[in-house]
């Protein structure tokens, strides 16, 4: 199983690079740079996309060929809580923002804009958060309580 241990950093990166890229493109568009916009917006979609890829191999190598269940979070006392709060509302809001990601995106490569830029006022920051809240989890379950 020590081949598996390369994913879950993997999947903190792409986490991490997506929202790299949903922050650059929101300071793009800021500025009026639309096509830099684009390039960022597509580029976090594209890096969210191969995280779930990731994501969904790993669990399923894990529980399939394993039969191992989710990582065991080793943090003790106070950190209990504030792990379990923060995967609870990374994992609702990431299978909820999944359709309004792509609506969104859908809008702008239609050319709708102003339905794109509606949406996207809701869809942006739960996006982002989801890929804060990634590498949040990460770092609690692979680094600093491991």
């Amino acid at each position: 199983m020590e081949y598996l241990a390369w994913l879950p950093h993997i999947n903190a990166s792409l986490n991490a690079l997506s929202g790299v890229f949903l922050i650059a493109g929101f300071v793009f568009i800021k500025l009026g740079k639309v096509h830099s916009h684009r390039v960022c917006m597509l580029s976090a979609f594209t890096t969210s996309t191969v995280f779930l890829i990731c994501y969904v191999i790993h669990h399923s190598i894990r529980t399939y060929y394993f039969g191992l269940g989710p990582t065991r979070f080793a943090g003790e006392g106070i950190a209990r809580p504030i792990y379990f709060l923060i995967l609870g509302t990374h994992t609702v809001l990431a299978i909820v923002v999944v359709p309004f990601i792509i609506i969104t995106l859908r809008y702008a490569l239609k050319g709708r804009f102003h339905s794109h830029r509606r949406i996207a006022r809701w869809t942006y920051p739960v996006w982002l958060y989801v890929s804060v809240t990634g590498v949040i989890v990460y770092l609690m379950l692979y680094q600093i309580y491991k």
